[in-house]
């Protein structure tokens, strides 16, 4: 696994293995030996890598683009959690990882918000009128 996403993300962000070993402080060959599986990066060097790639360490060792349905490693904060069904009454089930990560339980009333070009996107009701409110106190101190 983590030689094909140390592979996909050296070539996403357009790194020779060269450019690679010289923003880590490694030779090439041991990026290169990491990336045909040969031997994997130590502890230090893969948070360096992780870093270099802006991704979780989590998503760097573990991530697998079969698993995703082929979607590759998401930027660290940015989530990929796959596709969901739309039941008959429009119903969705949110999976179990996002609700994790956004400490969705149940009951919680969530803000569906949509733009015809970009889709659908979920917010905490709780942090849309908290948003708003900020928006109208910033614009209350400029009058």
């Amino acid at each position: 696994m983590i030689h094909e996403n140390l592979q996909y993300l050296r070539k996403k962000f357009h790194f020779s293995q060269e450019e690679v070993a010289e923003r880590i402080g490694v030779s090439r060959q041991a990026v290169a030996k990491w990336e045909s599986g040969e031997t994997v990066p130590d502890l230090t060097n893969t948070v360096a890598l992780a870093g270099l790639y802006d991704v979780t360490l989590d998503d760097l060792v573990h991530h697998r683009a079969q698993d995703a349905q082929g979607m590759p490693i998401p930027p660290k904060g940015k989530h990929i959690f796959g596709a969901v069904t739309v039941g008959d009454k429009g119903q969705i089930v949110i999976p179990v990882k996002a609700r994790k990560i956004f400490q969705i339980q149940p009951g919680d009333a969530l803000v569906v918000l949509g733009d015809e070009d970009q889709g659908l996107a979920l917010m905490k009701q709780d942090a849309m009128l908290a948003m708003l409110e900020a928006i109208r106190r910033q614009e209350g101190s400029f009058e």
